[in-house]
């Protein structure tokens, strides 16, 4: 997600009038061309987003469950 939010603009800018699913594609090849280590900083990201959506969406369980008990 981070890789191709981050690349999405560059591949319209260098494809005029490509379509949406194309779009993808390209990402898809870019993303499968990048080393291990090209890839790293996006997984930290990924790993990161998801741990915030976890602690999220805990405080979010947590608040309707106290919106329950009263």
């Amino acid at each position: 997600m981070f890789f191709a939010s981050e690349n999405r603009e560059t591949v319209r800018s260098e494809n005029p009038g490509i379509a949406f699913g194309q779009i993808g594609r390209i990402l898809g090849e870019r993303w499968r061309a990048l080393s291990v280590e090209e890839k790293e900083p996006y997984e930290v990201k990924a790993a990161n987003d998801k741990k915030r959506y976890e602690s999220e969406k805990a405080q979010y369980a947590a608040s309707k469950a106290d919106a329950y008990e009263e």
